[in-house]
């Protein structure tokens, strides 16, 4: 095979891959985010909650937040992930439910864990796919505005048979 021969070969593999690729919902890209940053931030909360001396002895001595009491920055990282998380998870509310997170994140870059950019940056990027596009097909937000658009514009009632003009 000549090395024109392989390039378009290998063209062509990526075209009908690129072709199969573009038929995936893109509901199920915004599910699977959904459902990641779940696991990451629900799992957080959780386990904040089930060793609250720990978590305050956390935000205290390792997590200090400037401005804030540790004990109120305790709760409300906690309310977030937890909170947040269950609605980011059912997909209500998702884009309000996506900027506390962004808050969060930024916190953390700046005054905790400057490190670990490579973390936040991937959390924010899915982030911002749920903040500009919505939670998708899969989600109670499109149930809830299937919801309200059916009661902004209720069917018309059937149409009767108008009388024929008199002439």
């Amino acid at each position: 095979m000549t090395s024109s021969a392989a390039i378009s070969a290998v063209g062509g593999f990526l075209a009908t891959a690129g072709g199969l690729l573009d038929r995936v919902p893109f509901s199920l890209v915004q599910l699977a985010g959904r459902l990641a940053l779940a696991g990451v931030f629900l799992r957080a909360g959780l386990q904040k909650l089930q060793g609250w001396e720990t978590t305050l002895a956390l935000f205290s001595e390792e997590y200090r937040v400037p401005v804030l009491p540790p004990d109120l920055a305790a709760m409300i990282a906690t309310a977030t992930e937890v909170g947040g998380s269950i609605l980011i998870l059912l997909g209500l509310a998702t884009r309000l439910a996506t900027l506390p997170f962004f808050g969060m994140i930024l916190t953390i870059q700046l005054f905790v864990f400057p490190q670990a950019w490579p973390e936040h940056l991937t959390w924010g990027a899915i982030l911002l796919v749920l903040l500009t596009r919505g939670a998708g097909a899969v989600s109670l937000d499109r149930l809830a505005s299937a919801w309200a658009a059916r009661r902004a514009h209720p069917k018309a009632p059937p149409r009767t048979a108008r009388p024929a003009a008199s002439v």
